[in-house]
């Protein structure tokens, strides 16, 4: 893309479809003059008075507790250098939405027309009281120190400049992890760091606190190696002063382990690199060009480990690993600063996550195979859905050890699953889900190991601990993808088609013909059915050789479900099995039926699958509240469905009246507490948040939840097949690695229920 291009793509971005990037979004009701008159006069007095009486209300009643001011006077804008506040204001709104949309923080930007020190903390200092924390962002060094460490000094609530502590904070994890694989100690590298400003002192000063060694540490600025016996040093500068014969940044990278590149790019030569220790370490961090391209370092030496300030190389030094987390954890226990403590428990903790097994939706996000700890991956990737509720608690628990929380937490793990829903990584179904499946991990055939992500999705299964994989496909590829990926675990991998195999193919042929010998089938055709692998998998099922089987990620969904018909019973009573999905929506988790199977369900097929679905939504831990859907309302249309979901209902109500369940209903009725409540108060569904959706024929309910997920992203667990009398579960053709672990979680589940004979009473 060309410049120009590029140029014009973000003042589109940023001016198009409406100016900037944040804005202020109610949070209560104000639909009504009732609304309004407890929102503003003269409602709003109450909390007023509340908080006069005692300060500490303010966090109750308003929005304090969770608001942070990104504020700046425009002097060290990015690589722009002084701009003046109003051209600052584009950045600081980028700051306000990645605080948001990584950590659910609210943020007003304040652009502060003030180059003089006591001026702007003056200003700050009057603003305070609206904000439950303070970001100082693009302030010019030496100023930058002096106005954080009386803004600390002088205030009650967390203040950090993001430029010195989160470049710092996010480098150290990176450096902690880069010395570790190289098998260095940081009290004896030689370190070179070059760039004096804000972000190159708070960075030393923080490798200082980690372990290094001031005597190894050589700082250089424009003018050459910083000296003791240079004149007109900043205090700042005088404290990382060498005595060193020393006087160009070339003679200080001679024989260094570690080169932290904070100032311009291109700086650093080939020369240069080739003259460091062995097994070097290098940050160009400079943006947006570092102080040596990524590639020319990694061709100079192949023993180097290379990080950068961009996205598109590996080990990406980005702030927003860190400032989120650390102000969500600072803010959730109400801490009175950010100390070095929880500068140091964030360090740790973002070293510490990187060595952990990555979530396979961060492998999509940056297109790559499989991240795993090494050279190219010492630190977290940005989108690393992990990071809101693994940093966030260790700042947190550093804040309370430190002494400096205001209201410390007690249910830790209560705490985790708060953060998790606050960024939507994760839901509480999904949640439970995984953790019902480790409790008793099962033994689930993976159909199609021999497709990456089916193998990826068997990885995450045996790594996540939640059941036993055991892989069915070609052997040779399927070995193949395990080095590829570096699944190295012993787990069993079975060919239908090898000799190996032979003894059982004929064994399951047999018991498959003395199935389906009445029905033209001859022994020799059940023996050759048995090497394909479906027929293979559900047959390792009923034989108790498996737990439970995951299939159809790579073939149509009816030819999947064809042969797993002819082979796996109903449960009993089971006249025709059916089909659900739950989609995780914004309005929380809701089961959609019937998805894949049924075209036409009759009514008392309606009111089984009504049936199976609300035992399934209790196996998720839910009290199935279920409406029946259709393009009425309790009858005031006439026609053949409509008449059919009546019947359903009635049937329902008849046979289970403990249920909760009616109908017919259009959807936004069913939805609608509100709407419901005022035109139907005699439903069962009244005050009911409504969670299980029946609809009245295949091509709806198929069309609904497909739509939801490709137009709102969704995300759906299905379908997850009813009525079987084991756990074998059809994926959608071409389903995520997440969809497939979250299906394989499902079928271990289902594995464990029905050992407790928890579902036979379908």
């Amino acid at each position: 893309m060309s410049q120009s291009r590029k140029r014009r793509e973000a003042l589109l971005y940023h001016a198009k479809p409406k100016p900037g990037k944040i804005s202020v979004v109610p949070t209560k009701k104000y639909a009504t003059q009732h609304d309004l008159s407890l929102a503003y006069s003269p409602g709003v007095a109450e909390p007023c008075l509340e908080i006069e009486k005692n300060k500490e209300n303010v966090y109750k009643y308003t929005a304090k507790g969770n608001l942070v001011a990104v504020i700046s006077n425009g002097t060290a804008v990015l690589g722009l250098g002084d701009i003046g506040p109003e051209a600052s204001k584009p950045v600081m709104e980028g700051k306000g939405l990645l605080f948001k949309i990584f950590a659910d923080i609210d943020v007003f930007d304040i652009e502060v027309d003030a180059t003089d020190v006591d001026k702007f903390i003056e200003t700050v200092k009057a603003i305070a009281p609206t904000f439950g924390g303070i970001n100082l962002e693009d302030i010019k060094a030496p100023e930058a120190f002096e106005i954080e460490r009386r803004l600390k000094e002088e205030l009650d609530i967390p203040v950090m400049h993001d430029d010195q502590h989160g470049t710092a904070i996010i480098s150290a994890a990176a450096l902690k992890n880069a010395l570790e694989i190289n098998g260095k100690n940081i009290s004896e590298v030689k370190i070179v760091v070059n760039g004096a400003g804000a972000a190159a002192i708070s960075c030393t000063r923080l490798y200082l606190a980690l372990g290094a060694k001031r005597e190894n540490v050589v700082m250089c600025d424009s003018k050459g190696v910083i000296r003791k016996d240079r004149d007109n040093l900043t205090s700042q500068k005088e404290e990382f002063a060498t005595e060193r014969d020393l006087n160009t940044l070339e003679e200080a990278m001679n024989n260094a382990d570690v080169f932290i590149g904070l100032s311009k790019g291109n700086v650093v030569s080939p020369e240069m690199l080739l003259s460091m220790a062995k097994n070097p370490i290098v940050f160009a961090m400079a943006n947006p060009e570092p102080e040596i391209d990524y590639d020319l370092a990694v061709d100079t030496r192949d023993d180097i480990i290379m990080a950068t300030g961009r996205s598109d190389h590996p080990n990406q030094v980005n702030n927003v690993l860190g400032f989120p987390f650390i102000f969500r954890g600072a803010l959730d226990v109400r801490a009175t600063k950010i100390n070095e403590e929880m500068k140091m428990a964030a360090v740790h903790a973002l070293a510490d996550l990187a060595k952990k097994s990555v979530p396979e939706q961060v492998n999509i996000v940056y297109d790559e195979v499989s991240l795993s700890y090494g050279k190219d991956y010492i630190i977290p990737k940005p989108f690393d859905p992990r990071l809101i509720y693994e940093i966030p608690p260790a700042i947190a628990k550093a804040a309370i050890e430190s002494g400096v929380a205001q209201e410390p937490i007690q249910d830790w793990e209560k705490y985790r699953y708060e953060l998790m829903d606050r960024s939507g990584s994760g839901s509480k179904e999904v949640r439970i889900l995984h953790n019902r499946a480790r409790t008793n991990p099962k033994r689930i055939v993976f159909a199609e190991a021999d497709h990456l992500d089916v193998l990826k999705a068997a990885q995450r299964v045996y790594d996540e601990k939640l059941g036993h994989p055991i892989l069915l496909g070609n052997k040779e590829i399927i070995l193949e993808l395990k080095e590829e990926l570096g699944f190295d675990a012993n787990v069993p991998i079975i060919d239908p088609k090898t000799t190996e195999e032979v003894e059982r193919t004929k064994r399951f042929g047999k018991l498959f013909w003395e199935k389906r010998q009445r029905k033209g089938m001859t022994l020799l055709e059940a023996e050759k059915w048995m090497r394909q692998r479906n027929y293979f998998a559900s047959m390792m099922v009923n034989e108790g050789e498996a737990d439970a089987l995951i299939t159809g990620y790579s073939r149509p969904y009816s030819s999947v479900v064809k042969p797993i018909l002819e082979l796996i019973d109903r449960d009993k009573g089971v006249q025709k099995i059916a089909a659900t999905n739950l989609l995780l929506t914004k309005q929380g988790p809701m089961f959609l039926a019937d998805t894949t199977i049924n075209i036409n369900p009759s009514a008392k097929e309606l009111a089984k699958i009504t049936h199976y679905t609300s035992i399934l939504a209790r196996m998720f831990g839910m009290q199935p509240k279920v409406a029946m859907l259709g393009f009425s309302n309790f009858g005031s249309t006439k026609s053949e469905t409509s008449t059919k979901i009546r019947e359903a209902v009635a049937y329902m109500h008849e046979n289970y009246p403990d249920l909760i369940v009616d109908g017919e209903l259009q959807a936004d009725f069913a939805l609608n507490a509100e709407m419901l409540s005022k035109e139907f108060s005699f439903s069962k569904l009244n005050g009911q948040k409504v969670n299980v959706l029946i609809f009245p024929n295949l091509e709806s309910a198929n069309i609904t939840y497909k739509l939801m997920k490709e137009v709102n992203g969704v995300e759906s667990i299905g379908p997850i097949l009813l009525g079987l009398s084991k756990p074998v579960h059809v994926i959608q053709l071409g389903a995520s690695v997440d969809e497939m672990v979250n299906m394989a979680a499902v079928a271990i589940v289902d594995a464990q229920e029905r050992e407790k004979g928890r579902l036979s009473n379908f």
